[in-house]
């Protein structure tokens, strides 16, 4: 009897790099990532670790390497290819269409699934009518994961900045992404709502079977909820281990601290 054949990982990144002019932005940049699993990406500022998000969605080519996902090989696609084949992300700096409802935040990520045409759209007919339904109902049940629930109606840009950020995160995953990319999620947040944020994170993980990338700068978070961390100095891999390896990785604790002389020298 034949083995089944082995599920690729849901990422999966060889030697990926880019240069910039003389500057090697990223270098040999390796990484798999599981069903559900959750990898932390840390790293000095500056390490290079948006740049690796911009890779992997497209927004800049790598000069070398490749990354696929789920076996599928990504490379020469553009961002709107790469969101289809389902990496989504949230940013740094929120970006929410602001004056919008968020529903209808919520409602933007999912034009890809409407199959009406302009005629449709234009005669409301009840074609129409019925995938906005669905997709009103399915807006709805996103906004109950991230705890946003009864405030369809608001404009985004109306929401407290905590709201804003875990709107981003389910405008994400109504693209129905297998990965996610978190850049900074917890920026700016207070204990409360990062804790807050940590459940929601562990919750879509559990129930979408979602993968997350997660660049934090909150070292307790990561330390909770990530299962492995990889640590990136000047675009180069330094690091990769458990939370409790890279807490007592000597480089790590360099990069982030400075490196100690080892000699001072006495006064005379």
């Amino acid at each position: 009897m034949k083995e089944a054949a082995k599920k690729p990982p849901v990422l999966m990144v060889q030697n990926l790099g880019i240069q910039f002019g003389g500057l090697k932005a990223v270098d040999s940049f390796d990484l798999e990532i599981g069903e559900s699993e959750l990898i932390g990406l840390i790293g000095p500022n500056g390490a290079g670790k948006t740049t690796v998000f911009n890779l992997i969605t497209g927004v800049y080519k790598p000069t070398e390497g490749s990354f696929y996902l789920n076996g599928q090989r990504m490379n020469g696609k553009n961002t709107y290819q790469i969101v289809e084949a389902g990496i989504a992300r949230t940013f740094q700096n929120i970006r929410l269409f602001k004056k919008m409802s968020v529903i209808d935040n919520i409602k933007a990520a999912m034009n890809s699934r409407l199959s009406y045409g302009f005629f449709h759209a234009v005669f409301r007919t009840p074609k129409y009518w019925k995938q906005e339904a669905l997709l009103t109902e399915r807006a709805k049940e996103l906004l109950k994961v991230v705890h946003l629930e009864g405030k369809e109606e608001l404009k985004a840009g109306n929401l407290p900045y905590g709201e804003q950020r875990r709107l981003e995160i389910a405008r994400a995953l109504a693209t129905d992404m297998k990965l996610l990319l978190l850049d900074e999620p917890a920026a700016g947040m207070n204990p409360t709502e990062t804790e807050e944020l940590l459940d929601i994170i562990n919750y879509i993980r559990k129930e979408f079977k979602i993968s997350v990338l997660l660049i934090e700068h909150d070292m307790s978070l990561v330390m909770k909820i990530c299962e492995r961390i990889k640590v990136l100095d000047f675009g180069t891999t330094i690091a990769f281990g458990t939370p409790k390896e890279i807490a007592n990785n000597q480089r790590v604790i360099e990069a982030y601290l400075g490196k100690e002389d080892e000699e001072v020298e006495e006064d005379a």
